[in-house]
């Protein structure tokens, strides 16, 4: 099927052995800022408590840090096509270093948001170079495992965080011991600047050139993900949450539009655009861009909502309902790096197998919390995960793979932002709607039945929300399987009038 952007081609001349060194550094960095978006939650009533923190303070703490990593994922993208990604790597790691010392010694809960809110900025910073880096590092077969490395790397690090964040907890104690989770992010920070300077290598040479970052289209497309997220994040499920806030759509709206007129504008007079928008005329990124950001509107509120559930419903510890999800994180891993190696062969389809086997785990899990004895709940609820974690490790490096194959190495950076970005906004709509489900139940059926009927029903509607979005995900992945079979018999048609060989399927 044709694109209208060239193939990428790897840009870094290095022996393998430095390459792999270099994308080690790259994996490292992504699981210490995926790993904070999920190991905090475990933390939040503790947090609560020692800081005396409302409901809204947490609900920030946790969403604040994914806003404004999406609000700085797309510019540091930019930056980091255009400089030096070693560089961006070390500012980010470094205030990610700073901000965590402050977390960490937050003396009540307005520091606490800032320092998060900072450590949020300094995550989307840094991640964007980690895609940027690895589509000028590698090319074919070799791409295709770097991309399952990575794609493990996700899945252990967001299934792992909670189980991590419980464990730090019970050795700290319920007073201080969520102060470790973010002391843990200092020692790793170091460690990471240290081999960024000693590994990494050099992607940009000096240039006079100035930087072009499109200031217009930066303060609209702040406006709008701003616009966008807000009314997702202040939603609690609680009956005092002001329904005037999803007006903020109306105005998403109006400056989404602005932006994309001002892009084509800008690009149109010799600009060089914050988004380029021809990305999403390649079937493949606009597919796979929308695919992600479906499947981590799910993930993340898979595990939260579970989690709520066995502290909550059943009364584990948090050490114990983080245990939970362990062998997802397990099975992901091995999962991702099988996937990252079938996809060049296989392609969609092994996504389309992934999303169903998740999709089967998150049935299990409804089923399990309802029918199961409570005593057992947990450890049927450990094994159902396992499945999850298959089928979620084929769907996130495969589908990492599949996006990116047809994008040129200059907009690597950017192109792997708008997707991080993608991310982060199914992220905190998926939580936002799952938590609301979560919570609305617990209010309007506490008191009308035994409380862990109401549990169990919080339970049930939250996952529906979980398996909405893997609904979606399933669909685009089918739609996009239909499209790839379509221009392949295409080409294969147009070469067979030729006279050339049909290629293979």
């Amino acid at each position: 099927m044709t694109s209208s952007a060239a193939p990428a081609t790897a840009a870094i001349p290095l022996s393998s052995a430095a390459r792999w060194r270099a994308f080690w550094v790259c994996v490292a960095v992504a699981a210490i800022t995926i790993m904070d978006l999920t190991k905090v939650n475990v933390a939040l009533p503790s947090i609560g408590e020692v800081l005396d923190a409302g409901s809204t303070e947490l609900q920030l703490i946790v969403s604040g840090f994914v806003l404004t990593f999406g609000l700085a994922l797309v510019p540091a993208g930019r930056l980091g096509d255009q400089r030096s990604r070693r560089v961006l790597f070390v500012i980010g790691l470094s205030l990610y270093t700073l901000t965590s010392i402050l977390c960490a010694t937050a003396p009540n809960a307005t520091v606490l948001l800032v320092a998060r809110l900072l450590q949020g900025v300094a995550a989307g910073i840094q991640m964007p170079q980690v895609l940027g880096m690895a589509q000028e590092l590698f090319q074919g077969k070799e791409r295709g495992r770097a991309f399952g490395l990575f794609g493990a790397t996700i899945g252990v690090a967001t299934a792992f965080g909670p189980t991590l964040g419980g464990l730090l907890i019970a050795i700290g104690g319920p007073t201080d011991g969520w102060r470790l989770i973010f002391w843990m992010n200092v020692p790793l920070c170091l460690i990471a600047i240290a081999l960024v300077l000693w590994l990494l290598p050099a992607t940009r040479t000096r240039s006079s050139r100035r930087i072009q970052l499109d200031p217009v289209g930066l303060l609209l497309f702040g406006a709008s993900v701003v616009a966008f997220m807000w009314p997702f994040l202040f939603t609690t499920g609680a009956p005092t949450d002001n329904p005037a806030r999803w007006w903020l759509l109306v105005v998403f709206a109006l400056f989404a539009s602005a932006f994309l007129a001002w892009e084509r504008r800008y690009a149109a007079r010799g600009g060089s655009p914050l988004v380029p928008l021809p990305l999403f005329r390649v079937a493949s990124y606009r597919n796979g861009t929308i695919l992600q950001a479906a499947y981590f509107a799910a993930a993340p509120a898979l595990f939260l909502t579970t989690t709520l559930f066995l502290q909550t419903g059943l009364g584990l510890e948090p050490v114990y309902a983080g245990m939970v999800s362990i062998g997802f994180a397990l099975s992901s891993a091995i999962a991702s790096w099988v996937g990252g190696n079938l996809v060049g062969r296989y392609g969609r389809p092994v996504v389309v197998w992934g999303l169903v086997g998740i999709l089967a785990c998150v049935g299990g899990l409804v089923l399990t919390a309802v029918y199961a004895d409570p005593a057992w709940t947990p450890y049927v609820m450990a094994g159902v995960m396992v499945i999850g974690g298959f089928g979620g490790g084929l769907v996130i490096a495969p589908n990492q793979t599949l996006t990116l194959a047809e994008i040129p190495v200059k907009q690597g950076g950017v192109a792997g932002s708008v997707g991080q970005l993608g991310q982060r906004i199914g992220t905190a709509v998926g939580t936002a709607v799952a938590l609301s489900l979560f919570y609305a139940t617990i209010y309007r059926e506490t008191g009308a039945n035994d409380d862990l009927v109401v549990y169990h029903d919080a339970y049930a509607f939250g996952m529906l929300s979980v398996a909405l979005f893997l609904g979606i995900a399933f669909i685009v992945s089918i739609l996009d399987l239909r499209e790839r079979r379509k221009g392949q018999s295409e080409d294969a048609e147009a070469a067979g009038l030729r006279g050339d060989v049909a290629p293979s399927q």
